[in-house]
Parts: C-alpha cells; sequence; structure tokens
C-alpha cells in the first residue's frame, strides 16, 4: 500500500470504527500459551440487514493468576474486513493476514484476581443476506498478558449468518470473494471560465462494486491533461488531491452502483479549446501492501476528453 493509500485507509478508519489505528504488519502471535488467564466464548451468530450481516460475540476473559493482569486480546476475523468494535477495550492494530482474514491486537482491561471480564466483539459483513443460513470458521481469539511474548489462552468459534427468514439449521459454507469487481465510468467533461479566468467543470463518475471482496474504501487515480488537476468532488467526505480522490459514501454492499460529480479545474491562462483527454482508475484498499486484484482490470479505468470554453 503506498502512502496515499495508507493515509485515505487511516482517515477512513478513525471517522467510520474509531477504536481501529492501520498499522504495518506486526510479528505473527504466537501459538503456544501459557496458562493462568483462561479465554471463554461460544459461537458467533450474525443476524441479516439491508446493509449485510451484523453481530456481537461475547468473550470472557478469567484471570486466575494471584495478582492483577491487564490483557490484550487478538482477533482473527471470520470473514475479512468484519471485526468493526470491542466494548471495554483500547486502540486495535492491524497485524497481518491470514487466508485474506484479519488478524488484529487490542488493548484490553485491567483484570482484578480471581475476576473475569466480558468483551463484546462487534462484526459486519458486508455481503449480500440470503434466504439460507451460512457458516464461516476460522475465527480465534488469544488474550495475552500485558508485556508478555506468548498468548496465555486461546479459543476458536464458529460463526452462523441467519438466513432471511430466520433459519440456523443445515448452513451452507460462506465463501468471500478475495477479488474485488470493480467498474467506473464517466464522460466528456467541459471547464467553464470563471470570473477570475481559471476553469471549472463537472463531471458525473459511477463506480460500481459487484461483489463481496473485502475493501475498507475504494480509491481513484487521475491522469489528466497538463495543468489540469481535480478540484473537489461532491459529496465530499473524504480529503481529495490534484491527482486522487477516495469515492465518498463509505463501504459498498456487493451490486451497490454510486454515482458522484467530479470537479476539475485549470488554471488562469489556460486557452479555450481541447486541452486532451484524462482517465480515471479505481482500486480497493484493504491492507498494507496486500490490496485486492480485481477479477476484470479492463472496466476499472473510464477515459474521457477534456475542453476549455469561454464564458459566453
Amino acid at each position: 500500500m503506498t502512502t496515499r493509500t495508507t493515509r485515505v485507509a487511516t482517515a477512513l478508519l478513525g471517522g467510520a470504527a474509531a477504536l481501529l489505528t492501520l498499522a504495518a504488519p506486526a510479528a505473527a502471535a504466537p501459538s503456544a500459551t501459557t496458562g493462568g488467564i483462561d479465554v471463554t466464548t461460544q459461537r458467533l451468530v450474525l443476524e441479516p440487514t439491508d446493509q449485510g450481516y451484523v453481530g456481537t460475540l461475547a468473550a470472557t476473559v478469567t484471570n486466575r493468576k494471584p495478582t492483577a493482569t491487564s490483557v490484550n486480546l487478538v482477533i482473527t476475523e471470520p470473514a475479512g474486513a468484519s471485526f468493526a468494535t470491542i466494548e471495554p477495550g483500547g486502540a486495535c492494530l492491524y497485524d497481518r493476514l491470514v487466508g485474506n482474514r484479519l488478524v488484529i491486537s487490542c488493548m484490553g482491561e485491567r483484570i482484578e484476581a480471581g475476576r473475569s471480564v466480558t468483551f463484546r466483539l462487534g462484526f459486519h459483513v458486508w455481503t449480500t443476506a440470503r434466504d439460507y443460513p451460512m457458516v464461516a470458521g476460522g475465527g480465534r481469539i488469544e488474550v495475552v498478558p500485558d508485556g508478555a511474548a506468548q498468548a496465555a489462552d486461546a479459543t476458536g468459534f464458529t460463526t452462523l449468518f441467519r438466513s432471511t427468514t430466520g433459519g440456523l439449521r443445515k448452513p451452507r459454507p460462506y465463501v468471500q470473494a478475495t477479488e474485488t469487481d470493480l467498474s467506473i465510468r464517466g464522460g466528456a467533461v467541459t471547464l467553464n471560465r470563471q470570473p477570475d479566468g481559471s476553469l471549472l467543470g463537472r463531471m458525473p463518475v459511477t463506480v460500481r462494486y459487484g461483489n463481496d471482496a473485502p475493501t475498507f474504501s475504494l480509491n481513484v487515480e487521475a491522469a489528466l491533461p497538463s495543468g489540469v488537476d481535480v478540484h473537489h468532488i461532491e459529496p465530499q467526505d473524504m480529503p481529495s488531491f490534484p491527482n486522487w480522490f477516495t469515492v465518498p459514501g463509505g463501504r459498498f454492499m456487493p451490486g451497490e452502483e454510486r454515482t458522484f460529480d467530479v470537479f476539475l479545474s485549470a488554471p488562469a491562462g489556460t486557452p479555450a479549446g481541447e486541452l486532451g483527454t484524462g482517465t480515471f482508475t479505481v482500486s480497493g484498499s484493504y491492507f498494507w501492501g496486500a490490496d485486492p486484484r480485481d477479477v476484470d482490470p479492463a472496466d476499472n479505468s473510464t477515459s474521457f476528453a477534456v475542453t476549455a470554453v469561454d464564458a459566453s
């Protein structure tokens, strides 16, 4: 992931999930356990909504040591980009990927000797709700005492997706896409002379998200004629820059299309006439150095003519 994409993803996660902080890969969490602190949980049941599935997993950590101990939790998601919140708890770091799912380290709580704390872990899987139940394995929680090199205890958990009719029996495996299916469409844009002599024009752009591959944001690179820049976008919920911007509106559902306006500008002194051809290219942002590939890169770009006209 480039510095540019890291900055975008960090800002997005800071607003949408304030507990999460994007980080470079950390050392792999240990698989061995040392004892003295236990973690127990049951299955995670995700409920269907109009924006995928949501649910909360309760994980109880018990301190069997004779002294109070602070703990951290290392969480392996059941589906990519699905972890959302932890309560109680502190900041979280994205450590690495396992099977295209994030492993996340979260600061926990101080637990008194002989006492327990129950953590509530929120998950949100951005996939189309089905009329049949589904199941995903691979979810895991490790509890690591503060300052320790090894986990004290670990447990796996199963994730069930409740059907839109309410059922959980005979679930089918949930298989999440690993490659995005993005497309972008634009059109010719006319830049009109402004009172100060500069040029400004609006171009509607449509982006489509075809499947449920995990991403946190979509970024668009702009290759524009000399002197032409991205001025801003509308609606604007993230900063835009002269040669790139982030698609507004946050996470996408599979099959969702989103249309917004991109404003292009050129400085005073730019002559009227054909300025050249521009190109927008959309890509997904997921994890440091591991942004997803697309199933058909050919429709990830759209080209358009840029024309400048004087005021009538």
